[in-house]
């Protein structure tokens, strides 16, 4: 008699809203701040970006959302709703290095994206440091679109868009 075997279930991974105001939304917010200082040539400081205030990511004004793996927290990103302009825009995007490969990103994107349609965006807009090739492969592989400067973050050099989502 042959025995069907299953394939291995892959790990749990659940992308889902969170506190923003909570200790693991600051563990992984500082966590992404360490790798942009790590990884731009002339390190990063928060506070010449872009915000994105625990405030600013609350309902209505906008959400975090956290990336689990087995119920670790692996990952995080935000949506910052910009009513009076007519937009939304994706922050703080960022999957642990441990974590990468495992289509993360993908899933935080999506459930971003879905967030910002449930909430009436029909723009969403983002910003990425050159040295994120990663990250600008994700947003064209997902349908974003580059455009010129939509904001003065200094330490961005492609601005993205997608109308459709």
């Amino acid at each position: 008699m042959t025995r069907t075997e299953r394939p291995p279930q892959g790990p749990s991974i659940t992308v889902a809203v969170a506190d923003p105001f909570s200790e693991e939304a600051r563990a992984c917010i500082q966590a992404y701040f360490q790798e942009l200082q790590a990884r731009f040539d002339e390190g990063f400081d928060p506070e010449l970006t872009v915000s994105a205030t625990p405030e600013e990511l609350a309902p209505p004004a906008g959400y975090l959302l956290i990336a689990r793996l087995e119920a670790q927290a692996v990952g995080c990103g935000a949506l910052k709703i910009h009513r009076e302009d007519g937009y939304g825009e994706i922050k703080r995007m960022w999957v642990a290095p441990s974590a990468r490969g495992l289509g993360i990103a993908r899933r935080l994107l999506a459930a971003l994206e879905a967030k910002a349609a449930e909430a009436g965006v029909t723009v969403l807009r983002l910003d990425t440091h050159h040295s994120l090739a990663e990250a600008r492969a994700l947003y064209l592989r997902s349908g974003y679109v580059e455009i010129s400067p939509y904001n003065a973050n200094p330490y961005a050099q492609h601005w993205f868009e997608k109308r459709e989502f």
